[in-house]
């Protein structure tokens, strides 16, 4: 029962009333038995809405005197002295009672009673009541609402009462605001770009340097220090990291604007240790996202969030690094960890390729002429490279390639994992078999992604590398062999076409590195018609791959295409026919999409002037600036270009 009879509909009912005893009235004047007819019922309808409306307002003044009677019982009168905004709520959620304060704080003057809770004040009721308490915006003040139940003299109601927190959340905002965050900027490459610079290229590009990021300070308000001659360190409160943040880090755009000697732009690598508790724990995170950007190829800020990582920026190619000494130094480590291992296994990513596969054979190759026991794990049935590792097998004597079961059930306590061409736990050849390793070396040049792995004794990673093919002959030059025997010229001929796979014959990411690499193989006996050979493809498969080539569409210089054909080699011509389209004219990258099972892939590749990498990213995936991919569960192949127009668009719109 509603606390107040309508008012209006009162009104209307007696307006009725009236006009029925008026019509009575006028009848009367025709006829005096038509008239008493209309008369009697029009009498009796008024009489009877009177007492209805009396025993109405009867019961609502029982039912709110009752309540306040209770109320008074339980110092209602000291509830109306507090200084806080409190109301009294009945089991249907209408005011039956406020005090002095709710009218002039809540109400501001108008009367509540009887309305109901929820559409005055903008909050859930049930949740307020099974959680216990809510906070809410009423009248530009933010009060935290907390319930109580009573239950006594055969009812139910809810004391409500209003704190006022205001001040608490604007001096919680002015700390959180406040708080401090280290940010640390290195210069990328900086030994390598500037070891032959001019004594006064070296000081202008220093004062050109320190003036961007002292006027990229003093926006923040914060403060920083040149710690070497590469690194800074700055301290940002949250109010400004914030508009860094919404900003994409503008600084990066301003760094390349450098030249140095009219050739080399200057780039930098950003960490933002947010969110820490301590400016400790601030430098630790900063430390990470610093490692994770230049695990990137550099020129990007990292941010860690309680989500994973932000990344900002990168889109600059990575700068060679021509120095050898970290090399020597991690060649000098493994070998002394393979020598005090007991058995060695080797594994590369699922779906190896011929430089997942190459890598393997080489490091492989090197660790039997130290002596000790290694084995290489493939799963032979999705494999790209199953002409490489049947030649390997042809050409030596030992069981050399063991599945990835056979690989699980027999590595021991000391027995070493090296894992090559990758570094990212989800994409392993056996998951489960670097779970059970318990020493786990990582040698892989792909730009560093979230989920890698960071329990590996030693972690060779080297974005700038060409492939893991040329790390890995890099690794072996160092070794120290106690035998005279040559290094088989297969395992040769295996890192060689893992270099020119992931070079596109020396043509992509292709340094002088890479060159010292191919020649020292070609020194061992590296044949490259031999390795020529493994590239060869079928009649059907040059069919198929102009297939796809003959279907791409044009979107923002991006070939893209869908293979909507099922074939045992698709993952070997799908990618064959995304570097071949960028042999078009005006297509800076390309995208080739097709099925495997219930899984849609996308193999993205590029000449440099379009990062596919970050595309691939925002839908899930990865790799290199110019050699990515992904995969999409549940999609169809619609979506699926759907989706990746969407993140071209993206991606492009925040580069222009």
């Amino acid at each position: 029962m509603k606390n107040k009879f309508p008012a209006s509909l009162f009104v209307v009912q007696l307006l009725l009333l009236a006009d029925v005893a008026v019509s009575a009235l006028l009848l009367h004047k025709y006829s005096d038995w038509l008239g008493v007819v209309c008369l009697v019922p029009a009498v009796l309808l008024i009489v009877l809405s009177l007492i209805v409306y009396a025993v109405f307002t009867r019961n609502s003044i029982r039912h709110i005197s009752k309540m306040n009677t209770h109320l008074e019982n339980s110092a209602a009168e000291y509830m109306n002295t507090l200084p806080a905004p409190v109301a009294v709520i009945d089991k249907n959620k209408n005011f039956v009672w406020y005090n002095q304060i709710f009218t002039e704080k809540i109400s501001l003057g108008q009367d509540v009673y009887g309305l109901d809770f929820e559409g005055f004040v903008s909050i859930d009721i049930n949740n307020l009541i099974s959680e216990g308490s809510a906070v809410c915006l009423i009248n530009g003040c933010i009060y935290k609402i907390s319930a109580e139940k009573y239950d006594k003299l055969n009812m139910s109601f809810y004391v409500l009462y209003f704190h006022d927190e205001t001040d608490y959340y604007a001096i919680k905002k002015h700390s959180e605001d406040s708080h401090q965050n280290v940010v640390i900027i290195t210069i990328d490459n900086y030994d390598e770009i500037m070891q032959n610079a001019k004594e006064s290229v070296k000081s202008q590009t220093s004062l050109e340097t320190e003036k961007i990021i002292e006027n990229f300070m003093l926006s923040t308000k914060g403060f920083v220090k040149k710690t070497s001659s590469n690194t800074f360190y700055a301290i940002i409160e949250n109010r400004y990291m914030k508009q860094v943040i919404d900003d994409k880090f503008r600084i990066l755009d301003q760094a390349r604007s450098i030249k140095i000697s009219d050739k080399y732009p200057l780039t930098f690598s950003i960490g933002v240790g947010l969110g820490a508790d301590s400016l400790t724990e601030s430098e630790t995170i900063a430390k990470q996202c610093i490692d994770m950007a230049l695990g990137r190829g550099g020129d990007q800020a990292v941010v860690k969030t309680e989500n994973g990582y932000r990344f900002f920026g990168g889109v600059s190619k990575g700068i060679e690094k021509r120095s050898h000494a970290k090399t020597r130094v991690i060649s000098n480590a493994l070998q002394d960890l393979i020598t005090n291992s007991g058995r060695v296994f080797v594994m590369g990513h699922r779906f190896g390729d011929l430089d997942s596969v190459g890598a393997s054979c080489g490091i492989a190759g090197a660790i039997r002429l130290l002596g000790k026991e290694v084995n290489i794990v493939v799963d032979r049935s999705k494999n790209l490279a199953s002409h490489l590792i049947n030649q390997i097998e042809e050409q030596t004597d030992n069981n050399l390639f063991i599945t990835p079961g056979e690989a699980e059930n027999c590595i021991g306590e000391n027995d070493l994992l090296i894992i090559v061409d990758t570094h990212n736990k989800d994409f392993l050849e056996s998951r489960s078999l670097y779970d059970n390793a318990k020493s786990v070396v990582v040698i892989d040049h792909h730009r560093k992604t979230v989920n890698f792995i960071d329990n590996a004794v030693i972690f060779h990673h080297e974005p700038y590398a060409s492939s893991a093919s040329e790390m890995v002959t890099e690794v072996i030059q160092y070794f120290r062999f106690d035998t005279d025997e040559r290094f088989p010229t297969c395992y040769a001929d295996a890192l060689l076409a893992g270099i020119m796979l992931d070079t596109k014959n020396f043509v992509m990411r292709t340094g002088v590195r890479t060159f010292e690499a191919a020649a020292y193989l070609k020194k061992l006996g590296a044949d490259t018609v031999a390795v020529k050979l493994l590239f060869s493809n079928s009649i059907e498969s040059y069919k198929r791959r102009s297939q796809i080539i003959s279907a791409a569409k044009i979107h923002r210089s991006c070939a893209i295409v869908a293979a909507d054909f099922k074939s045992d080699d698709i993952r070997l011509v799908a990618p064959q026919a995304a570097d071949e389209l960028l042999s078009i004219s005006g297509v800076n990258a390309s995208f080739v999409i097709y099925k495997t099972g219930g899984t849609l892939n996308i193999s993205a590749r590029s000449l440099g002037a379009v990062n596919v990498q970050v595309i691939m990213e925002e839908l899930g995936g990865g790799g290199h600036q110019t050699m990515a991919a992904t995969q999409i569960e549940g999609a169809t192949v619609q979506e699926a270009v759907k989706a990746l127009i969407h993140a071209i668009d993206i991606r492009l719109a925040d580069e222009s």
